[in-house]
């Protein structure tokens, strides 16, 4: 039984093209207004849990989250604030305070975390794109799509984009 202090909803959160690439040269390859309004408004005052090269691709901690970053490097330093752990496992016990931390990245990351998390909140970008870092494909046998909100191309948005929501079966 999970007490108030427990994390009761771990959710995985990613933008992913039609052929799966998330990010090329550690950065992203789109930039969608609504899909980055949407990440900061269900992120806002959680755990973010990532990855070290998604961390080292911001110019700065992003405000009012917790940022827990996985790396394996031993002495890996990084401004105050931030935690800095060895494992997803290590990750996750960071942030049980957090009753619904966000696993944010990268893509090794997010292989690992599939068998961890509730939910998946993933952007569809309606376009293939190249890159070098992709998202496994969702098994529709695990998984339940549960919300879907499709975003025609505008003057704000060069391609059209669904939001997703997946919980696990």
């Amino acid at each position: 039984m999970k007490t108030t202090n427990q994390i009761s909803k771990l959710t995985l959160i990613v933008a992913v093209s039609e052929n799966n690439v998330i990010g090329k040269d550690n950065d992203l390859i789109w930039r969608l207004r609504n899909d980055l309004q949407r990440f900061k408004a269900l992120t806002s005052g959680h755990c973010i849990i990532m990855g070290r090269k998604t961390f080292e691709s911001f110019p700065k901690p992003l405000p009012n989250r917790t940022h827990i970053v996985i790396t394996r490097q031993q002495n890996y330093t990084v401004t105050e604030g931030v935690k800095v752990v060895n494992s997803l496992e290590s990750a996750i016990e960071a942030a049980k305070l957090d009753s619904s931390p966000y696993i944010i990245g990268g893509g090794e990351i997010y292989k690992q975390a599939l068998g961890f998390v509730d939910l998946i909140e993933l952007t569809k970008v309606h376009h293939s794109f190249e890159g070098d870092t992709f998202f496994p494909e969702i098994d529709i046998k695990k998984w339940e799509e549960i919300n879907c909100v499709y975003n025609e191309k505008d003057d704000q948005h060069n391609y059209p984009f669904s939001f997703l929501t997946y919980k696990r079966r």
